[in-house]
């Protein structure tokens, strides 16, 4: 039993200390394609969870949510498209800097009647130690077509 315990405690230490933490982001965003007919403004925040596997390249879980702001129309005011993302987060660090990074999983459809789909978000960014400054595309591909912006945010390290 003390072996057990003494081996899950040097795993656990050793996990800690390389390369891993959580990171807090909220972006703005402006919709592209269809949805742009309706809305005109998207804002988003995530967490994610970071491992690192190998020199400058981390993954981890992410969770997040993106609210879609319509643009009133002659009387039609339609409901916010609001989702929920859940997905894993791969990070690939270029230099010290700047990093390459890409969120894949589903995203969960909040506003009734709106069904979830498959969730991506190419990103670029740069860190600055606790705070990164992150440019993004996100899209939800759902049955009909898709939900997508052209994004920039901030993120911290916690």
């Amino acid at each position: 039993m003390k072996k057990l315990l003494i081996i899950a405690m040097f795993i656990l230490m050793s996990s800690i200390t390389y390369g891993q933490g959580f990171k807090a982001g909220l972006s703005v965003g402006i919709p592209t394609g269809d949805v742009s007919d309706v809305y005109n403004f998207e804002f988003a925040a995530d967490v994610a969870y970071m491992f690192g596997v190998a020199d400058r390249f981390s993954v981890g879980p992410m969770l997040g949510y993106i609210n879609f702001f319509p643009e009133s129309q002659d009387g039609f005011d339609p409901d916010n498209g609001q989702f929920l993302p859940v997905a894993a987060s791969g990070r690939f660090g270029l230099n010290d800097s700047f990093f390459l990074g890409a969120d894949l999983g589903y995203g969960i459809g909040l506003t009734d009647g709106l069904d979830g789909g498959f969730y991506y978000r190419p990103q670029i960014g740069y860190d600055f130690g606790l705070i990164g400054l992150i440019a993004s595309y996100s899209g939800i591909a759902v049955d009909g077509g898709s939900w997508s912006s052209v994004n920039l945010g901030v993120e911290f390290g916690l």
